[in-house]
Order: C-alpha cells, then structure tokens, then sequence
C-alpha cells in the first residue's frame, strides 16, 4: 500500500469504526466516576468508601456518546425540518 493511500485508509477504517461502536453500544462509562456512579472517598484507615453520586452522569455511571449525541442532534434537526403532516407547521 502506498504511504498515500494508508493516510486515507486510517482516519476512514477509525471513523467508521467509532460510527459502529456508537451505533452498537451508544452509552459509555462516565469519564469521572470511571463508571461507578459515585467518587471513591477513603477514611482516615485508608479503607475506600462511598462518596458523593456523580454530578455528572447523575450517578448512572453512563453517559452517552459524542458520536451518538452528534447523531441524535441531526436526526432531530432533520425530522423537525422534512416533517410535512399539516399540524407539524403550525
């Protein structure tokens, strides 16, 4: 394989495997709480305890997506701007 044809084969073969990673399993593990859903907090024994529910995921420990967000915004936007039923345009 050309050098060429390798620099447009990478970026292609990791797009369309994030899209089929988004597309199979749209929520990942939160990026803060590593998926627990609550901050790991230790006593003063150094015994690990639970601490306060994650903020961000709002103690899932799931949060969808920036592929899956993407999609979701544009399929929205599309829906809102093709829908021709008469009482979408009101």
């Amino acid at each position: 394989m050309t050098p060429v044809l390798l620099a447009i084969a990478c970026p292609l073969f990791v797009t369309l495997g994030y899209v089929g990673l988004c597309a199979a399993s749209p929520f990942g593990n939160c990026r803060k709480c590593s998926g627990w859903g609550f901050e790991m907090k230790s006593d003063r024994k150094g015994r690990l305890k639970r601490g306060k529910d994650c903020r961000r995921c709002k103690a899932t420990g799931k949060r969808i997506r920036v592929g899956r967000w993407l999609y979701n915004r544009w399929a929205r936007i599309y829906r809102a701007g093709t829908d021709t039923r008469p009482e979408a345009t009101r």
